[in-house]
Order: C-alpha cells, then sequence, then structure tokens
C-alpha cells in the first residue's frame, strides 16, 4: 500500500487522465518538451499539469538539476501505479467503445525498418480496404524498442524479429522464417570462394547488425559456440545500411535471403544454417481492440 503522508493521499479521488499522461511521458522521456511533443500538447501545459498532480497529492514528483530531470521518491512509487491506473483506464475505454464490435478508431502499430519495408506492406494494403474507418498509428522502432512498447502498452501490436530467447511477459507468434546468408561484394576477394570456415571469415572484419540486436545476436552467437570471437569492423542497426556498406566491399556480413542482390553475392561457409524468426507480438494484460483484433487476424492469413 501506498503510505498516506507520500504521494498516496487522494490518489483515487484526484486521478485525472491528462495529468497521469503528462506525469508519465516526462518521466519516459525525462524532458518537459519532448514530453510536451509526444503528448502533442505545448510544453507550458505539461508543467501545469505536473504541478497540478503534484498539489493534488502533495508530494514533489521530479527534481528539476539544471537541464536534467528526476523522479523523486514520491515520484518513483507513483509511476508503477500510474501505469497501472491508465493502463486500467485505457482498456475500459476500448473494452466499452468496442462492445458493438466496429471495427473502427486508432489501431497503434509498431514494426522494424526491414519487416516494414520488405513483409508488411500487403498486410497493411489488405487491413486498410477492408476497414478503412481505422486510422493507422505507425512507428517504425528496432525491434528491441519495439518489444519494450509493446511490454509498457504504447502500442498494441508489433511485427518485428522475433527475440530468439523468447520473452516470458508477451506473447510472439511466428510469421516467417528469415533465413541469414553470408555475403560480400561480387568484387570482394571472398567472392567465389569456398567453403569458408568460420576462423577465415573472423580474421577479415566484417560489417555487422549491432550486436544490441536480435540479428546480431544471432550471428555473434553462432561464432561463439564455435569459439570464436568475431570482431566487426563496422555495427548498425539497419540492414539496408549494412547492405549498400558491404555492397562497397567494406567487408563481409551476414543478412536475409530476402535482400541478396547485385553486387551482394551469397557465400558458401562451413557451419551451422543461420535463420532468424519474423513475428508479431502482443501484451497478454492489455486488452486488444477490435482493430488489433482484426489486424492480427490479417496477418494470420493469405493477403487479398
Amino acid at each position: 500500500m501506498l503510505s498516506k503522508s507520500g504521494p498516496a493521499r487522494r490518489v483515487e479521488s484526484a486521478v485525472n487522465l491528462n495529468e497521469l499522461q503528462a506525469f508519465l511521458a516526462v518521466a519516459e522521456t525525462g524532458s518537459f518538451s519532448r514530453a510536451a511533443e509526444r503528448l502533442h500538447v505545448t510544453q507550458p501545459a505539461v508543467s501545469k499539469r505536473i504541478r497540478a498532480l503534484e498539489d493534488e497529492l502533495g508530494c514533489r514528483l521530479f527534481d528539476r538539476v539544471g537541464r536534467r530531470i528526476y523522479l523523486t521518491d514520491g515520484g518513483r512509487v507513483l509511476q508503477p501505479r500510474a501505469e497501472s491506473m491508465l493502463r486500467t483506464v485505457l482498456d475500459t475505454q476500448r473494452e466499452l467503445k468496442d462492445l458493438d464490435r466496429t471495427v473502427a478508431g486508432e489501431l497503434s502499430l509498431a514494426t522494424s525498418h526491414h519487416v516494414g519495408l520488405h513483409r508488411l506492406a500487403p498486410a497493411l494494403r489488405t487491413f486498410t480496404r477492408r476497414y478503412p474507418d481505422v486510422q493507422l498509428d505507425i512507428r517504425f522502432e528496432d525491434s528491441e524498442d519495439a518489444y519494450e512498447l509493446v511490454r509498457r502498452a504504447e502500442t498494441e501490436i508489433a511485427v518485428v524479429t522475433l527475440n530468439p530467447k523468447g520473452d516470458p511477459d508477451l506473447c510472439a507468434t511466428v510469421l516467417w522464417d528469415d533465413p541469414l546468408d553470408f555475403v560480400v561484394a561480387d568484387d570482394h576477394e571472398l567472392a567465389g570462394r569456398g567453403p569458408l570456415t568460420l576462423p577465415e571469415l573472423a580474421a577479415a572484419r566484417p560489417v555487422l547488425p549491432g550486436l544490441g540486436t536480435y540479428t546480431g545476436r544471432i550471428v555473434v552467437e553462432a561464432f561463439a559456440a564455435a569459439g570464436i570471437d568475431v570482431r566487426p569492423n563496422l555495427a548498425t542497426n539497419y540492414l539496408e545500411t549494412i547492405a549498400m556498406l558491404v555492397g562497397i566491399g567494406l567487408g563481409w556480413s551476414v543478412l536475409p535471403r530476402s535482400m541478396i542482390a547485385p553486387p551482394l553475392v551469397a557465400l558458401e561457409v562451413k557451419g551451422p544454417a543461420l535463420e532468424r524468426k519474423l513475428g508479431y507480438i502482443t501484451n497478454p494484460e492489455r486488452t486488444l481492440s477490435n482493430a488489433a483484433r482484426a489486424f492480427r487476424d490479417v496477418l494470420l492469413t493469405p493477403p487479398d
């Protein structure tokens, strides 16, 4: 239970949706200006909502030190409870709106750049034709960041590269198998040689997906399983950028087979076949809107 002497004082009677949204936006972004951008309001409006919430709770929620914003002890106590309250309110609103089963309103969707560019267009085309009254709010994020958006219930569904180790808090459904190949430019010294070994590849510095990405981890762990520490010459999260860098001869890499086109060529390599899974994730603690359920159904059926 929250202490009655702290931010718990009159929490239930003081709940204001706009104030809670402003508090959480500042807490998550660490900035009043970025919170204002997220909420599509002015910075003074955000400041006013925070002051009102602090007055209602009788507790300071943020310390402002120079240009940086820090949660106070009271703010840290309030944050998870504010998230829970806001989620409950939004889910209740959604369930009430969905009682008539109409597929309309807004659908919040996240997708990675690669999946959005190379996989999602047919499903989006089918969905928008079937449900023209739905307004799409699409966020392009790294797959790892999209997981966090779904975890925090900031988006209803994300279509991304799935975490190869799984995630106990989220539901994941595989939509596509995505084989990965070792690639170089067609005029690279490794082109046409083979079969190559993993040690030979490790000796030729690669251009790899960022090591914080699921794809990058798949590659590094394949080398680590063979006792090899592979160190990239360059690393980036964007596969299209990697394809360009490899194409101009800056090294070898690992890319989805679907991306291999001139000047890129696949290498023959002795080692395990690499693959990642693409699919969608949802948060089991969040009630999906009719629009999100309809989009999920479109993903699971062949495109029109």
